[in-house]
């Protein structure tokens, strides 16, 4: 930040005295929009912008001795380098003495900036490989350098577990504050534990877990643990792990291994420490993305003989196990999670209506008003994410293989594409199919300088990142998970969190729609572990109606809603049971 210098512009005698105005709620409100994207960017900032906001009253002249609106300005300035007002009665009265903003040091500054080569050539040697950690806004992150692989180090809790790999294990304090305040946030998961925990449904329950870690999933890791469960958790995403939960989850006692940048040598080893750990067997899989299942289905099939079922709760995870139990190869019942209702709609329609703003937010500072952007894919996911954008005043195509999601998105007000056809003009391209090979080179190569490209899935297949890691092309890091990749004629695209998911990668989601998912997770791990041999055969499955209803109700009173009950006549009249469920199974909400 350059310093800066006030100076005085006149330096006459018998000046009126500055009138310490307190700023105004509506200056304070301008201000605060100004100074938001640069705060969130650097920190340092923030002090000078309070600085500016404090002065702007000292820096304002008393207004009742301001010459009156009728006077007139007089052409020649005065000696002393002021200006004169001529009054209507023929005095001459010397304008008030302001003070001048100058940086003092600004050729300097400009000075510093390191040539645009040198810039390239300095980022493309450190942010290359994906294997670099970076800081996220959404985590926090000590200021240390330290490099060293957790994998090198030996860190232990203060009770002497060292049974984890984690960054930094002196964070937990800051992960316990987040944890404790996401449970604010997740009403369901607290009234589960406090009514559940009792009973301990899940008494000797032995869970292994690869989700995002976050401060919402840490929040369903101690559920479960209330609950009877022991837990090992390793992380399903290579950056959305928030070091400080990870450092908290340790600090108590859980068996974690993740930390947010790893290589994807790193990401495996983390699964398997744990899956592989003498004396501990799994019974129970709790997983998003399928990562977690594969490794045991190709590292430890053996396990599978004490393992009662696995849950899973993301599209790339369910396709992986449809095409397990199609192949006859699963050997264990598995609950999708992912088409539960509960899921579906909140999780993945409304969650992604918010976050995917604060993603592109945090990470371009992009102004959405005006710009054109195609969605690639029109499911739960796709609506939200076009719903967002449409509201915030951008242009939207659509693109789509289902023909009936192909007509919602034309009933909704969006052009359906296909993706060659906008592909020059657009702006931005969100990627949201769960598929593989959405966006490939030849859709990259064609454009328009400065696009920005993300995606919205699970997996990071749907667009084609390791044909973009060519000799010919520049890899440019400019912000934690923010890469330039830049062509031999100049032109640049903004690829984020190196295509996968943009969300948790780059910012966070909403805790109180996380806490749906989360009591679903909790309620199938619950239902597979307790169910009687025979219920559940070696298939995928979808949560009961029931429990779907019972997850919902649990988070009614947050707003203070009342539900209406059925009378006897009703429910006859319906052919429903009062207590329901109330819709048939192939109701679409």
């Amino acid at each position: 930040m350059a310093e800066v210098e006030l100076k005085d512009v006149s330096p006459g005698k018998n000046l009126p005295a500055a009138s310490p105005v307190t700023p105004t709620s509506e200056d304070k409100t301008v201000g605060g929009n100004e100074a938001g994207s640069s705060a969130a960017t650097s920190p340092a900032a923030e002090p000078s912008a309070k600085a500016a906001e404090g002065s702007r009253g000292l820096l304002t002249p008393n207004a009742a001795k301001m010459p009156q609106a009728s006077a007139l300005k007089h052409s020649d300035t005065q000696q002393n380098g002021g200006e004169a007002f001529v009054n209507r009665d023929g005095t001459v009265a010397e304008a008030p003495r302001m003070k001048k903003i100058q940086f003092a040091d600004q050729k300097q500054e400009f000075s510093k900036r390191p040539s645009k080569i040198g810039r390239r050539s300095l980022s493309r040697s450190i942010s290359q490989s994906s294997t670099d950690s970076y800081s996220s806004a959404a985590s926090y992150t000590d200021s240390s350098d330290d490099e060293t692989s957790p994998r090198d180090k030996q860190q232990k809790n203060s009770k002497g577990n060292g049974d984890f790999c984690i960054k930094n294990i002196k964070q937990a304090d800051f992960g316990r504050r987040e944890i404790e305040i996401a449970e604010q946030e997740m009403p369901a998961l607290m009234a589960l534990r406090k009514r559940a925990q009792g009973e301990k449904p899940l008494a000797g329950a032995k869970v292994v877990g690869c989700t995002h870690i976050t401060a919402q999933t840490a929040v369903l890791m101690e559920t479960l643990a209330a609950l009877g469960a022991q837990c090992r958790w390793a992380a399903c995403n290579i950056y959305s792990t928030q070091n400080e939960v990870a450092a908290a989850l340790a600090e108590g006692g859980f068996n974690v291994f993740a930390w947010k940048g790893e290589s994807e040598d790193d990401f495996w080893w983390c699964i398997d420490r744990c899956v592989n750990v003498e004396g501990w067997q799994p019974n129970m899989i709790l997983d998003d993305g399928g990562d977690l299942t594969h490794w045991i289905y190709k590292k430890y099939p053996n396990m599978f003989k004490k393992i009662k079922g696995i849950v899973e709760e993301s599209v790339t995870g369910v396709h992986r196990l449809y095409q397990l139990s199609k192949a006859g190869k699963l050997c264990v019942p598995a609950m999708n999670v992912n088409d539960s209702v509960t899921k579906q709609k909140f999780d993945n329609l409304y969650c992604c209506r918010e976050s995917i703003l604060d993603g592109l937010k945090r990470t371009t500072d992009v102004m959405f008003g005006g710009k054109q952007v195609v969605v690639c894919g029109y499911g739960e996911v796709g609506k939200g994410c076009c719903a967002a954008l449409k509201a915030m005043g951008s242009i939207v195509y659509v693109t789509e293989i289902d023909p009936i999601c192909a007509l919602q998105a034309c009933m909704d007000g969006f052009r359906l594409v296909k993706l060659n056809e906008v592909i020059r003009q657009v702006d931005i391209v969100i990627t949201c199919t769960g598929n593989k090979n959405v966006v490939v080179r030849e859709h990259l190569d064609r454009m328009k300088n400065s696009c920005i490209v993300c995606n919205m899935g699970h997996s990071n297949t749907e667009i084609d990142v390791a044909s973009l890691r060519t000799p010919e092309l520049t890899w440019e890091r400019v912000r934690s998970q923010v890469d330039h990749v830049i062509w031999p004629d100049g032109k640049r695209i903004v690829l984020l969190a190196e295509g996968r998911l943009l969300n948790l990668s780059c910012s966070t989601v909403p805790t109180f729609v996380l806490s749906i998912t989360a009591t679903t997770q909790a309620l199938a791990l619950i239902e597979l572990y307790n169910a009687p041999e025979g219920r559940y055969k070696q298939d995928v499955y979808l949560l009961p109606k029931k429990m779907d209803e019972y997850v919902a109700s649990l988070h009614l009173p947050t707003f203070d809603a009342h539900l209406t009950e059925l009378t006897d006549e009703q429910a006859k009249y319906l052919g429903l049971n009062k207590n329901g469920p109330f819709k048939p199974n192939y109701y679409r909400y």
